[in-house]
């Protein structure tokens, strides 16, 4: 796991490996709130690579290099069946070990050229939806009906409670900001919401409810009375019960969508990424405007926050995706246990 959304992508199928009988390591790299989410599951888990990167290109390969040769140590003591994940790492270890490697993601390949580069080539194969495009890679692709957001928030899994939402937010009407750093190497020129962009949005929002702000980035001192303080573990329940949820985050965008919670997403991937443009197009779950259109993103969130019946609509809306979808938890579990039995 290389970020706090892996936690959430895997932990039902690691529950459900367990159950299985299996054992399961955890390997992460430190990043955000992953180690608060493990530690919070009272799971052990071995970080192999807890120092910053940084965001050049030789510091990229270096730190993957490090974490190659932690991984191949603890391969050649522990000899798993399969390793499956969402990093570069694996797949190269793998290549070497003879273990079969899976690469589990949901970006198209042309979105995120430089992991599709140096994780697809020597990977056993790589498990992404059905909609999203592995470029000359597809011929590896194992493809499914779903998302990663259903590997959690399937209703199989996820059953959202407002008794925990009322421990942090008092309101009935809400809606939820969310600001992301944008400084992975594929966001590199890529732009989101600031802060004079916040403060108008608020302006306007503020009258059909109270808002809370979660951000990845420090907040200007103008927007920080706004940032609300919740276990990471909370903040799905928080979103489903959410009137509106605006952001310049991919992730959190596609899991208010899968929650039937009305969802913006303003940064300049739109029109680019395979799922999102599913949801949007196919479903009408969220809606998506690059950061060229400041007016459009006014005029959408106002005509959404004074919709009547806005929740029964996108509730509606969900019921039918579902209908659609599989439970990625499940899916998985199977997949890596035909390698296990193998």
């Amino acid at each position: 796991m290389g970020h706090p959304a892996h936690f959430h992508l895997f932990k039902n199928t690691i529950i459900l490996l367990k159950e299985a009988g299996h054992d399961v390591k955890i390997l992460i790299k430190k990043k955000d709130i992953l180690e608060d989410l493990l530690k919070n599951q009272g799971w052990n888990y071995t970080n192999i690579h807890s120092k910053e990167r940084g965001d050049s290109k030789f510091k990229i390969a270096l730190a993957l290099l490090k974490r190659e040769l932690a991984l191949l140590k603890i391969v050649l003591h522990y000899k798993p069946h399969l390793m499956a994940g969402t990093s570069a790492e694996i797949t190269h270890i793998g290549k070497i070990t003879g273990i079969p490697s899976i690469v589990v993601n949901e970006d198209d390949a042309d979105v995120v050229p430089l992991f599709a580069k140096v994780a697809y080539p020597l990977a056993t194969t790589v498990l992404a939806p059905n909609c999203c495009d592995c470029g000359k890679w597809n011929y590896k692709k194992t493809g499914y009906e779903s998302y990663h957001e259903l590997a959690y928030l399937h209703p199989n899994h996820f059953k959202a409670d407002e008794t925990i939402v009322t421990q942090y937010i008092p309101e009935k009407d809400f809606i939820i900001l969310r600001f992301a750093k944008l400084n992975a190497h594929h966001d590199e020129g890529r732009k989101g919401i600031d802060d004079a962009l916040a403060l108008k949005l608020i302006e306007l929002i503020s009258p059909f409810g109270r808002v809370y702000i979660t951000s990845e980035r420090e907040l200007s001192k103008e927007l920080e009375p706004y940032r609300i303080s919740i276990n990471p573990l909370h903040i799905h329940h928080a979103m489903a019960f959410a009137k509106m949820y605006i952001g310049d985050s991919q992730t959190m965008a596609a899991e208010a969508a899968v929650l039937g919670t009305p969802s913006i997403r303003f940064n300049d991937f739109v029109g680019e990424i395979g799922y999102l443009e599913e949801l949007e197009q196919k479903y009408q779950l969220t809606f998506g405007i690059r950061t060229s259109d400041r007016e459009k993103l006014f005029e959408k969130t106002k005509e959404l926050i004074e919709q009547n019946n806005l929740r029964e609509l996108f509730q509606t809306r969900k019921d039918t995706m579902l209908k659609e979808k599989t439970d990625l938890s499940v899916l998985m579990k199977d997949l890596f246990l035909k390698y296990c039995n193998a």
